[in-house]
């Protein structure tokens, strides 16, 4: 999963209908390249098995036509998380969960020449005397990206993560971004659907794939609104149904917006507007403004997984995005050469 950097594995499939009863440990394990067995029985045991919606065990015997649903929890990592006393903004904590709002420009998960001044680092340190942020069985259910600002859930239970993950894997989660995109809209809403998988031209990118020519690539769905309008640029809303790696980044872009200032997705260029000077000049100082994709995650919905309450959280605009967004809002097109 940012996964967004995805922190699970999913995966479902439907039985054959000439399947002779078999333990379903077993039958995933010939079924999952690459996944031991001892792995799917871990999960069994977490109640990350579910066959026609409901939690089995290893031993559970699959029958023609049963649906089979696993969510695997990465491989645990082989380096330890440190404490650092870095802040963090607490918007909601309870026994069971904590929604932080997470700054851009912070790594959320240590690795790839990041494992220091990490959103785990900081959350070791804050549950240094309660909980081991080393623990897979706790922490994260999702991501986002470094440079993207915005609400992120933390389980401080194995039995939080996994009612939390199942609802992620069911897209029952309700999670909308606010992002600043380069041109204007004709209509006032839409869908992207666009399978994604990682660019073989260039690995730290993402890109929309045809199944038939790569069958990993993972179905990804955002629906976009507008929210306000500006010469040039728009403001929308995105709602997603899944959580791919960059997906609302690849996926503005594929229909032609690709986000402000997003320089690995061409966002970093003067895109639309003025030939003029004064209006380069212009884009070149919101760039500094706001010198990262603006892209921030303003709401998040679940179902609280002890009290089945119905959990909504929204977050303020971190102030470089907000800053930005007026000077937008203020944008005079006279005082720049005209349209």
């Amino acid at each position: 999963m940012e996964m967004e950097q995805e922190i699970w594995e999913r995966w479902r499939s439907e039985v054959d209908k000439g399947q002779t009863p078999q333990r379903v440990d077993k039958y995933l394990a010939e079924h999952m390249p690459g996944t031991s067995r001892n792995r799917i029985q871990n999960a069994a045991d977490a109640g990350n098995v579910w066959v026609n919606g409901k939690p089995v065990s290893s031993n559970y015997k699959v029958k023609p036509f049963d649906i089979i649903q696993v969510l695997l929890d990465h491989e645990p990592h082989d380096y330890t998380i440190h404490p650092e006393d870095i802040p963090l903004q607490i918007v909601y904590e309870d026994e069971d969960v904590l929604v932080i709002n997470k700054p851009a420009g912070m790594v959320v998960h240590p690795g790839h020449g990041n494992y220091e001044h990490t959103l785990l680092n900081a959350l070791a340190y804050y549950f240094q005397d309660t909980l081991d942020i080393n623990d897979p069985n706790i922490g994260l259910v999702h991501r986002i990206d470094k440079d993207t600002s915005g609400l992120l859930l933390v389980a401080k239970t194995p039995e939080a993560k996994t009612n939390l993950g199942k609802q992620f894997f069911d897209h029952t989660t309700e999670r909308t971004y606010n992002a600043l995109v380069w041109g204007t809209f004709s209509e006032n809403e839409g869908t992207i659907v666009g399978a994604l998988a990682r660019d073989t031209r260039d690995r730290t990118l993402y890109r929309i794939w045809d199944l038939e020519d790569n069958p990993n690539a993972k179905e990804a769905i955002t629906h976009w609104r507008v929210l306000e309008r500006y010469p040039y640029v728009t403001l929308v809303e995105c709602r997603l149904e899944t959580g791919r790696t960059h997906q609302i980044r690849v996926h503005m872009k594929s229909i032609g917006h690709p986000l402000f200032a997003d320089e690995k997705y061409g966002g970093m260029e003067v895109l639309k507007g003025l030939p003029t000077q004064k209006y380069k000049q212009y884009i070149h100082n919101c760039f500094a403004l706001c010198p990262r994709q603006v892209l921030h995650a303003k709401t998040l919905g679940f179902t609280h997984p002890r009290t089945g309450e119905r959990m909504h959280f929204d977050s303020p605009w971190a102030e470089d995005m907000l800053n930005l967004i007026n000077k937008w809002r203020n944008y005079e097109p006279n005082t720049l050469g005209g349209r």
